[in-house]
């Protein structure tokens, strides 16, 4: 494409333009004054202007003589005209990201530019770099009970609005793979079992804290847990990948990462305003978080570049059902770094739904599993309590008040009063289910209360976790 500089006077505005540019002349002057002239003036063979009519006028005021100018030769009159409308008509069809907005906003506010150059008022601005979440009808951090009886079956998948529920095994390619329907998350964050043996002296009937908590010592079937899952997570995962996980454990799922193929780059320390009292001589406050992703992949970053990897999160006030349990806004944190505006992002252990909640306010579509069909209702009804919307089931369409009605009964079950459910020894899968996968032994499925065709713990629900 020629560029020529051509003197001003030569130029001809075009008598019916139908655009009424007066009120960003002087944003484009401060354009051009900033960032020169970047942009020719198109012009046909008689020196009309086609394209650039709001240049052309900010040059002027500006005072310049001379401005680059395109001549677009060859052009018949009705294409000039039409070019000239579908110039302007295509900036009105175009929309914004308002989320990689923001992000550009507040980089360009880290440099100390000038952001009234950008064009945009002082309203849009402030409105562009505030970090409000999408309220919703419930406390984001509040989870419901635990039902004595479960709606959902193993194999259910809930639509909730954009979002995925799946009743299902983390360690099986093809539950995860239904989940994702043939598409790849952009990130995941995920909570897995901690293999340490929280609860305990009050025994299976202790309710509230003193709940053992199911699965959630299992010696060196932990590892090989770990393994299938994080293959699993790799295989259908693009982007960044956080895990949390004890200390106590974080040598076993960083040999579980590395060996599924993933990259590891840091891991981010979630450093709480309390501890939980233990035995220990010096009491954790603070509990790591795997970052990384996919080795010899891409991934996407969102955040600030001046972040450090130690975040303060103060814990949710429900934490007394347990000490794992991680705040939406720790988790959002994450989903706003590692991915953009209606992204997708993966829990396979979807637990009481905190990553569910995080990506409803956050504007990303959540795809959750979870092994526990209790917790299933819980992510389900915290999601429409949080939401006010109804979730419905996969291939039926029924609306999960209605399937509850169906499977339970009119008035459905009792529901414990925000408590755990309480752990039993393990039982062996009922006829017809799926075998578990080699190398991966009984004493991963769940406990008694939900026995079930699943190899491994998941979720934060094996633990007692009331969120992620």
């Amino acid at each position: 494409m020629l560029v020529t500089d051509i003197p001003v006077e030569r130029l001809v505005p075009y008598a019916r333009n139908p655009r009424n540019n007066a009120k960003a002349i002087d944003a484009v002057k401060a354009s051009i004054a900033e960032f020169g002239f970047r942009q020719p003036i198109v012009v046909d063979e008689n020196m009309v202007v086609i394209v650039g009519h709001t240049r052309l006028e900010a040059a002027k005021a500006l005072g310049l003589t001379m401005v680059p100018v395109h001549v677009a030769d060859g052009l018949t009159p009705a294409q000039a005209r039409a070019y000239r409308l579908m110039d302007n008509r295509s900036h009105d069809n175009a929309e914004w990201d308002d989320e990689l907005l923001k992000l550009e906003f507040g980089d360009l506010k880290l440099d100390g530019f000038d952001l009234d150059l950008t064009g945009f008022d002082a309203d849009q601005l402030s409105e562009m770099l505030s970090e409000d979440s999408l309220e919703g009808l419930t406390d984001p951090d509040d989870a419901p009970g635990v039902p004595e009886d479960s709606c959902s079956r193993p194999g259910d998948l809930w639509l909730l609005g954009d979002h995925r529920v799946l009743c299902g095994d983390a360690t099986a390619l093809g539950d995860v793979e239904r989940l994702m329907g043939g598409v790849l998350a952009d990130m995941a964050f995920t909570d897995p079992p901690y293999n340490v043996d929280y609860g305990g002296k009050g025994g299976e009937k202790s309710p509230g804290k003193g709940r053992r908590i199911l699965n959630d010592a299992l010696g060196d079937a932990f590892a090989k847990f770990l393994g299938a899952a994080c293959t699993n997570l790799l295989a259908v995962t693009k982007g960044g990948c956080y895990v949390c996980m004890s200390s106590s454990e974080l040598h076993t799922l960083q040999r579980a990462w590395l060996d599924a193929g993933g990259k590891w780059s840091t891991f981010v320390i979630w450093a709480k305003n309390t501890f939980t009292l233990g035995r220990a001589d010096y009491q954790r406050q603070y509990e790591p978080i795997l970052y990384g992703w996919k080795a010899g992949s891409e991934h996407f970053w969102c955040g600030a570049r001046d972040q450090g990897d130690v975040w303060h999160h103060d814990k949710p006030r429900a934490n007394d059902l347990h000490p794992t349990m991680k705040p939406v806004e720790l988790v959002e944190r994450a989903i706003r770094n590692s991915s953009k505006s209606r992204d997708i992002v993966l829990d396979l252990f979807g637990g009481s739904g905190t990553t569910l909640i995080a990506c409803e306010g956050a504007g990303r579509a959540a795809r959750l599993m979870e092994l526990d069909p209790k917790y299933v209702d819980v992510i389900v009804t915290r999601w429409q309590e949080f939401t006010g919307r109804a979730a419905t089931l996969e291939g039926e369409g029924s609306s999960f008040a209605d399937v509850r009605a169906k499977r339970l009964g009119a008035s459905g079950a009792e529901t414990s009063p925000r408590e755990e459910p309480s752990s039993s020894p393990p039982a062996e899968s009922p006829p017809g289910a799926p075998q578990r996968p080699a190398g991966v032994t009984p004493e991963l499925s769940r406990g008694s209360d939900t026995p079930g065709p699943v190899p491994r713990p998941s979720g934060r629900s094996p633990r007692g976790r009331a969120s992620s």
